[in-house]
């Protein structure tokens, strides 16, 4: 089974930007060759550093959490992040944190299922 993911960047720019994608790796590689979203291909907005991904099982959980956190604050993302881990200020974060059980919930024998 493919996951699809939710992710978030810390632009060069200070910026947040948070996307969707099934390869974490290459989603990064896209933003920061200027191939990416639009909002990254800016040179002023690259590189990005990817802070934070989730795993779901499906394309349409992974887009929900995209948009639910698009449409946070500043401030509510960046409480997000430091609620998930993520170190601040965010320039001091080395790699990115992948939260691989988000959307899903392990039964006492460590199996995998839908919440």
């Amino acid at each position: 089974m493919m996951l699809s993911y939710f992710y978030v960047l810390y632009c060069k720019d200070g910026t947040l930007y948070g996307g969707y994608t099934t390869d974490i790796n290459r989603r990064l590689n896209e933003h920061n060759s200027g191939t990416g979203a639009k909002y990254t291909r800016p040179a002023y907005r690259r590189p990005a550093h990817m802070l934070y991904a989730e795993s779901y099982d499906t394309r349409s959980e992974a887009t929900k959490a995209e948009a639910a956190f698009k449409k946070l604050t500043r401030r509510q993302k960046e409480n997000f992040l430091k609620t998930n881990g993520v170190k601040f200020p965010l320039i001091k974060q080395k790699e990115c944190i992948v939260n691989e059980s988000a959307g899903r919930n392990e039964d006492n024998d460590g199996n995998t299922k839908e919440l």
